[in-house]
């Protein structure tokens, strides 16, 4: 049996691709240290004899026993609410943590995968973005903790497959969407749909014009699976490239939900992407990949996953919050 360390396992992405790798037949290994994570999101796998957890922050020295086949890098504060709120450990994941893991895999022969992000593009001058797109970020500014942080990712990860000859991999994730997403973490889609199911107006920052691409979590997920067992070292996209702006976003959450709520405008926070949309070119032709799921079914999906939270769930409203964070 294969056995793979996934580390932000408890969070979003972490717990589905556990889901994914215990189908496949994999011993898994998660790791996370709940700084963000939530036990709730593989609390079904820990009875099963193929699956472990450690509670353990990986930006200090990290020690799995026995043989290891693979490592997903996924333990990563990855909403603005998040890593502003915690900037340091922000940071310090994207290097240190990197940094240890990597080692892990030097000394485990193991493939190692991380979790990198199309904020390396930053407010993009290329329209679609490609992987060749070297960015437009400030590395100063409010969200220069993220995007800075994931940049050296890719580079140190690069330097490693390279100097030592490790199996390395790199996935570049455009916004993903789906079931375990947290309401309160400040992303446009949770923070939409938390408004409409509290009665609330939605929130809509700048004119509404900036646009975003969103992938549904599956098919991101077999896209990650898929570029786990390529032969490719260099980043790859995996994203949906169906663009749309926020404002028409907005229009289709009250659409989907059925409230009667009106759109309110604040002002744009520093440094936000007035576009995103992946080209997936290389994921296309290297991978054979592409999503398959279309907003309005990921979206129903979404929606009656939120609908089943509790209201305790529901009233946590941390997002309120978000323009002390970047302003």
């Amino acid at each position: 049996m294969k056995r793979i360390l996934i580390t932000g396992a408890a969070g979003f992405l972490g717990s589905h691709l556990c889901d994914r790798f215990i189908k496949e037949d994999y011993h898994v290994i998660g790791m996370d240290n709940l700084i963000t994570g939530d036990l709730k999101n593989i609390e079904h796998l820990f009875p099963l004899k193929n699956f472990e957890f450690y509670h353990h922050d990986v930006s200090n020295f990290v020690h799995v026993p026995g043989k290891l086949d693979y490592i997903l890098h996924f333990a990563s504060p990855a909403s603005p609410i998040d890593y502003l709120k915690i900037p340091i450990q922000t940071l310090k994941v994207g290097s240190l943590g990197t940094h240890n893991l990597l080692g892990l895999a030097k000394v485990k022969a193991a493939r190692m995968l991380i979790a990198s992000t199309s904020e390396v593009y930053g407010d993009p001058l290329v329209h679609p973005q490609t992987e060749e797109y070297y960015g437009n970020v400030n590395p100063i500014g409010p969200r220069g903790v993220y995007d800075e942080a994931k940049r050296f990712q890719e580079a140190i990860t690069m330097a490693y497959h390279t100097y030592h000859g490790v199996e390395t991999r790199i996935v570049r994730i455009f916004n993903t969407y789906g079931p375990r997403m947290r309401l309160n973490d400040g992303r446009v889609l949770p923070a939409f749909i938390g408004q409409a199911l509290r009665g609330e107006d939605l929130t809509v920052f700048g004119k509404g014009n900036q646009t975003r691409s969103f992938c549904y979590v599956d098919d991101l997920i077999e896209g990650i699976y898929r570029l786990l067992h390529s032969d490719y070292a260099l980043p790859v996209n995996i994203g949906n490239p169906d663009e749309i702006t926020i404002l028409d976003f907005a229009k289709e959450i009250i659409k989907l939900t059925g409230t009667t709520q009106k759109i309110i405008y604040k002002d744009l926070p520093v440094n936000d992407p007035m576009q995103r949309q992946p080209n997936i070119d290389k994921a296309k032709s290297i991978l054979g990949w592409e999503p398959k799921v279309s907003r309005a079914e990921g979206l129903k999906i979404t929606y009656d996953y939120f609908k089943g939270l509790s209201q305790e769930e529901l009233n946590k409203v941390e997002h309120k919050n978000f323009e002390q964070y970047i302003k």
